[in-house]
């Protein structure tokens, strides 16, 4: 692996990097090194397919691409062709299935009420009123506030307390405003108006991203290893932990991690939907993917499928890959402290979910990386066309 005269470096070959060392290679025409730690590209979208049964397995839990921007939107259209997938969540509470997000027909389900959309906010702020405080100061408080404890019982405290691990006490109250509630009986977990997965998979996406010519793939890599051997002057765009690149100096970061504990079932359909929720404090596990549903447009076998038990855990040498950030109030003091020490760092661009200690979707990634990329060109001070703005080259598949 050739460093000498390297002028750019990209840390991690998930979506942020991938998206910048395209960028820099196709728009900028530079050459650019792409290393990762792992032995794939893609990062935590993954996806490989299973010998056994053909079915395609995301690795790291079920990844659904949806937006609501169009710039994201038409940039990866350039390496993948979607489905028609929309994703919709149950909950398995008392042996019963609930949709999710809370809606008309979850809240109608469990009361077991005739409630009408119109009745339906009125319904929840009565609830919400026997116990509610007027500024929430952490999750449990904010969820009362929004669905009234029976709802928050049953479906949001012991689910949160299984996956974060700590009480939902101690968790910020922005946490649960990623669960609306709808007074419609619309049971797509997602309202952005492009959804779908890569039809071929998002492995094949990812090796469409990084094809290009100029851009050197190397995994199994780790950027501590070969940190003392960057060129001076290099530009290095770094996805791994925000802490790590800083050696840990205020202190570790916290996140939760996951196992996946796959099974194949000799049966055609195991759960009737690719993810379903169990808050149930005596299940291990948090939810259950069945891989199946999510390329209806394929052909499965008609027997078999596969399934994968998500549970989570503490972020330890077992467990080491960080998923989930903590965000409790230790760590939003040390993130101020690694944020100011980013900002000074002039050669690196910090980007990512763990290279910004932050929970981010697919497509908010895809779109600070573009952005990101735009500010390198800013600062470049070249005089060209904004790259958004720029005829695509068209990208072969197949």
């Amino acid at each position: 692996m050739e460093l000498a005269g390297l002028k750019y470096l990209v840390v991690g070959a998930g979506l942020f990097g991938a998206v910048m060392a395209e960028r820099i290679a196709a728009d900028m025409g530079e050459r650019v090194l792409v290393i990762d730690r792992r032995d794939h590209t893609g990062g935590n979208c993954h996806s490989t397919i299973d010998t056994e049964t053909g079915i395609e397995r995301h690795v790291y839990g079920t990844h659904i691409f949806h937006t609501a921007h169009a710039r994201v939107w038409k940039y990866i259209n350039r390496f993948a062709t979607f489905n028609s997938y929309r994703h919709r969540v149950l909950a398995m509470v008392d042996g019963r299935a609930y949709h999710m997000p809370v809606n008309l027909l979850t809240v109608n389900d469990f009361y077991g009420t005739s409630l009408r959309p119109w009745e339906l906010h009125a319904f929840l702020a009565a609830e919400a009123g026997r116990d509610a405080t007027k500024t929430p100061a952490n999750l449990e408080e904010q969820a009362i506030a929004l669905i009234g404890r029976p709802l928050y019982e049953a479906f949001i405290r012991d689910y949160t307390r299984k996956q974060w691990g700590v009480d939902p006490r101690r968790l910020p109250a922005a946490i649960v405003t990623r669960l609306p509630v709808r007074a419609t009986c619309k049971t797509d977990y997602f309202d952005d108006p492009w959804q779908g997965l890569p039809m071929d998979g998002y492995a094949a996406t990812f090796s469409r991203m990084l094809a290009h010519p100029l851009i050197d793939v190397a995994l199994g890599v780790d950027h501590a290893d070969i940190r003392e051997r960057i060129p001076e002057g290099c530009t290095v765009i770094y996805t791994g932990p925000l802490d790590r690149y800083f050696d840990h100096r205020y202190g570790p970061l916290g996140w939760r991690s996951l196992e996946f504990h796959e099974e194949i079932h000799l049966v055609p359909d195991f759960q009737g939907a690719a993810v379903v929720n169990h808050p149930a404090p005596d299940v291990p596990w948090t939810r259950i993917h069945e891989f199946r549903h999510l390329h209806e447009e394929r052909e499965h076998p008609a027997a078999a499928t596969l399934i994968a038990r998500e549970y989570p855990r503490e972020l330890c040498t077992a467990h080491p890959e960080p998923y989930y950030p903590m965000r409790l109030r230790e760590d939003r003091e040390r993130l101020a402290l690694y944020q100011r020490d980013a900002h000074a760092e002039t050669r690196t661009i910090f980007g990512g979910r763990l290279g910004t200690y932050a929970y981010l979707d697919m497509d908010t990634t895809i779109l600070q990386a573009l952005e990101a990329y735009d500010r390198l060109c800013e600062r470049l001070g070249t005089d060209w066309t904004p790259p958004h703005h720029r005829p695509e080259r068209p990208v072969a598949r197949g």
